[in-house]
């Protein structure tokens, strides 16, 4: 089947960029008079945390028993069941049962509702009470994340292998506030929205355990105004559990994500209640479908009304000044304690629609609902969303608004690198604008929802967006992961997914499943899956649904269960090039072909795919004569040293170079594009060095610095930018006279290449081919330049040339003006060079970095996977001649930072940074 769907969509959770994304209100909520407090109040209480992390055995409070590991690296083993990270409990004292009702806004059918037992557990336990001092405990602002500053575990039995990123996100921890709640505030209902915490979270309220959520991804919100004390002292008290051996990679630990008070009338749009889809769309009108769940908290039945208004949005979410359209005003009467939804159509005329540039444009809209109790107005309501049209066709792929657009897309975790865990939207716009540079249009986010404002990023820049919700399903991967609450979590989890996101346009496909091991049961699985998927296209009908599958064939079940299908690895085949024969696991043969005379009206993408790996600035000899080969000790890889060769030749074991991927999609023009494993690199799961810190799969390090491999990519997603790139550097003082192979990467269709002056010889592009190879140079000091022609014109340059020894520092921001918001920040690049100003490619100099003004560093780092200096430290060794530092600035300062970098035998250098 072909699907095409037309619809648009917004970000109900961040009603305005400056409020929500930087900006932090006041914990203490003003005194203004009630006439003229707003209707709907959504403030920040992300300052003023208190925080404390057992460093032993912790308290008895937990949610549920979990198998006890006995192990000291990656490869586990459950036996004995256990409570939480340190000690074993009976089931008895579980406090699931309490917990389980705030799922239930998310349950179908009513007859499976939770009950709440009666009791209040922990009520006695001193970390709940107001009255408890907790002035010893760490003062922290959330977002935070507890484990990123480390210290890495180091050896070869750490507490924490290596899979989850050798740092202390393990244990348990307590989070406290206080929130002064004024009398103006009587009557209202109002409600805690937590955005993410890593992870069993249960909250208590005035001591009271109101609930919480065990899934460390998904945003929840507790209704706290039954223990509401106005104009008193109002005291929450958040534990986390966040267990050893529950992830594949770095999960991070605590509150990891911004936190909020949201305050409304009784009768008010619910929770995610509003969802915008279009029809019939065309650059002449579009059709506008709304949808607005109104919830009645109050005691008595209500008379409700809503009026719709649209607004236009620009990039930075400002909306025009004059309504371009309203919707007709809608009526019903919602129950006592019930809920009811409105819905209503408009037609708008000549809409600008939302698409990815360069050819596309972002445009968005605004819906403004006003709710009426009567003639009072109760609840003033915001929704963004955005116009466009999908068509998945299974043979010429993905149109947009009637437009063919390839998906040249990335896989990314949900770490910001040094930040560990804790968003912050500056970090993560700079990994997309890097993303952007390299020709990336689409954002595949593995393997669990994002923070929200990553998706109002995704909106406004306009990438494409597949959003996934989980990594397992029953069959976990690890002793302590999602496995374990799945039978208890996997509805509501699903649903609260779908309808935090369902109104963002960049979002174009749910997944609801990562290579998931119920791909090898045959029909149980693919019951499951079908399970799964009806959840999804209840919430969400508009979107195609699917799950990724790196094991699942074309003659099994489980692929019947999804809207289009997901290959992670398979199109391209796995271990099935020669220099692959000799490893163990899953083989195949390029499965595009048959997957598509199966599934012939099926659309066909690769969710996953090449896994090569890389350490930035690192060749290693001798380079492989194929284009794609596993890692291998003296092949592609040193142990000694954790690093892997940068001719972007290597790969996991069941991966395949950019090289081999590139020529079996073009060979099967059908699949309509791919995801490469990955974006950037992430912390934990360091493969094939376990002992490391962090991935080697970017296409760009850690610390966002550019491997050879990005330029592989920029020349095939940017056919029309003139470029072309050597690799590797020709600095090598003790391989004269050595065989050292010349790659060039380039957009032109030939290259000559010429070493001091004298050409290597004129290479053309043959079919299926994608790298310039000059495999017999012999390595000379001096200059390699490569030219690059375009249908016998000349195209673009490249030059690399032998460099002196180090002699001093540069030190350039990405940005030297920021916001003085306590959240805004700017990246430095230390490049360490010679006394001509050229990169030395393997300097490692210690570089001490210092601030002076009102700032602070918040992290360094190098992008050396293998590097175990805490991401807090000021003094950073640079890593192939480059090092990263990250600064902020303090809330409410005003004038000038300065950075200072310094380094043995060098000249210090500065940089200035000034303030908003």
């Amino acid at each position: 089947m072909m699907y095409s769907w037309k619809f648009s969509w917004w970000n109900l959770l961040v009603p305005a960029i400056a409020c929500c994304f930087l900006a932090t209100p006041p914990l203490v909520w003003s005194q203004s008079k009630k006439v003229n407090a707003p209707v709907r109040e959504r403030v920040s209480i992300n300052e003023g945390w208190r925080f404390m992390r057992y460093s032993s055995t912790p308290d008895n409070l937990v949610y549920d028993e979990r198998p006890v590991v006995e192990s000291h690296n990656d490869n586990v083993v459950a036996d004995t069941r256990a409570t939480d990270s340190s000690r074993a409990k009976t089931s008895d004292q579980s406090l699931k049962k309490w917990i389980l009702p705030t799922a239930n806004d998310f349950i179908k059918d009513t007859a499976k509702l939770h009950q709440r037992p009666s009791g209040n557990p922990g009520a006695d336990f001193p970390f709940v009470k107001a009255g408890f001092d907790d002035k010893a405990w760490e003062e922290v602002t959330v977002p935070h994340d507890w484990a990123i500053k480390g210290p890495f575990y180091t050896g070869d039995k750490p507490v924490v292998g290596g899979g989850m990123g050798r740092l202390p996100s393990q244990g348990v921890a307590w989070y406290r506030n206080k929130l002064n709640i004024t009398e103006t505030d009587r009557g209202k209902s109002i409600f805690l929205d937590i955005d993410g915490a890593m992870s069993y979270a249960m909250v208590w309220f005035n001591g009271v355990l109101v609930g919480g959520w065990p899934y460390g991804y998904n945003s929840f919100r507790l209704d706290l105004t039954p223990y509401v004390k106005p104009g008193g002292v109002n005291q929450v008290a958040i534990r986390i559990d966040n267990p050893n051996h529950s992830a594949r990679w770095y999960p991070g630990g605590g509150l990891y994500r911004n936190v909020w008070l949201t305050k409304v009338s009784p009768a008010h749009v619910a929770q995610w209640g509003s969802f915008i889809t279009t029809r019939d769309v065309s650059n002449a009108s579009a059709t506008l479908d709304l949808a607005v769940d109104i919830e009645n908290k109050s005691v008595v039945d209500q008379p409700i009304k809503i009026v719709t208004d649209v607004y236009g949005l620009n990039t930075q979410f400002i909306r025009s000044p004059n309504k371009i359209v309203s919707f007709p005003v809608a009526t019903t009467m919602v129950a006592a304690g019930k809920k009811s939804t409105l819905r209503n159509s408009v037609l708008l005329k000549n809409p600008l629609l939302w698409g990815p540039p360069p050819t596309q444009r972002p445009n968005l809209y605004l819906a403004v609902t006003r709710v009426y109790a009567g003639d009072k107005l109760v609840d003033k309501y915001e929704t963004r969303f955005g116009i466009r049209s999908l068509k998945f066709d299974p043979v010429k792929g993905l149109f947009l608004n009637d437009k063919a657009i390839r998906m040249q897309g990335v896989n990314q975790h949900h770490d910001l690198g040094a930040l560990g865990a804790a968003f912050n939207t500056r970090a993560a716009e700079r990994q997309l604008e890097i993303l952007r540079e390299l020709g990336c249009n689409a954002i595949r986010l593995a393997h669990n929802p994002p923070a929200p404002e990553l998706l109002d990023l995704t909106d406004r820049m306009g990438f494409l967006v597949i959003n996934e919700v989980f990594d397992c399903w029953e069959r976990g991967k690890t002793p302590h992961d999602f496995h374990l609450i799945f039978p208890d979590w996997y509805e509501a989890d699903t649903r609260s997914f779908i309808r935090r996101d369902r109104n963002h346009p960049s979002i174009i496909e749910w997944s609801f499943g990562n290579e998931v091991g119920e791909q090898y049961t045959a029909e149980a699985g693919a019951a499951l899956a079908k399970k799964l998927w009806a959840i999804v296209r209840e919430e969400d009908s508009t979107r195609p649904a699917t799950a990724s599958m790196n094991y699942a064939r074309p003659d099994m079940p489980f692929p019947t269960a999804m809207d289009i299908l997901s290959l992670n690895y398979q199109g391209e085949g796995i271990r099935d090039a020669p220099a692959y024969a000799a490893l163990k696991g899953i083989r195949t043969s390029p499965l595009y072909p048959a997957f598509q005379k199966k599934f012939p009206d099926k659309f066909i993408q690769s969710s996953e795919t090449s896994s090569a790996l890389s350490t930035r600035g690192t060749y290693l000899f001798p380079v492989v004569d194929g284009i794609s080969a596993p890692i291998a000790e003296g092949a592609g890889g040193d142990f000694k040293l954790q690093q892997v060769s940068a001719y972007e030749l290597y790969t996991a074991a069941f991966g395949a170079s950019p090289d081999k991927v590139f020529a079996s999609q073009d060979k099967h023009p059908y699949v309509a594009g791919e995801f490469v494993w990955s974006g950037f690199d992430y912390l934990g799961e360091p493969t094939p060095y376990y002992t490391a810190r962090s991935s080697y799969s970017g296409i760009i390090d850690l610390a966002g610095f550019k491997k050879d491999r990005f330029y592989l990519y920029q020349a095939r997603w940017r056919p029309n930018l003139a470029m072309a790139h050597i690799l590797p550097h020709w600095t090598w003082p003790n391989r004269v006279g050595e065989i050292t192979p010349v790659h060039v990467f380039s957009s032109g269709d030939e290259v000559e290449l010429f070493l001091n002056g004298k050409s290597l010889g004129r290479k053309r592009r043959g079919p299926y081919e994608y790298r310039f190879r000059w495999d017999s140079v012999q390595y000379q000091p001096g200059v390699l330049k490569v030219v690059a022609y375009k249908n016998g014109k000349a195209w673009a340059k490249d030059t690399v040339q032998t460099v002196g020894t180090a002699a001093k520092l540069q030190l350039v921001a990405d940005r030297t003006k920021i916001k003085a918001d306590g959240q805004d920040l700017s990246f430095l690049t230390l490049s360490v060079v010679d006394s001509k100003g050229r990169l030395v490619p393997q300097a490692n100099n210690r570089i001490r970095f210092e601030i002076v003004g009102p700032g602070k560093i918040v992290a360094t780092d190098n992008g050396d996977p293998a590097d175990l200096e805490s991401f807090s430290s000021t003094d950073r060794k640079a890593f192939s001649g480059l090092a990263l530092v990250i600064v902020q600035a303090k809330k409410g300062a005003t004038g000038t930072i300065i950075v200072r970098a310094k380094s043995e035998g060098m000249p210090s250098v500065e940089t200035r940074i000034k303030l908003n």
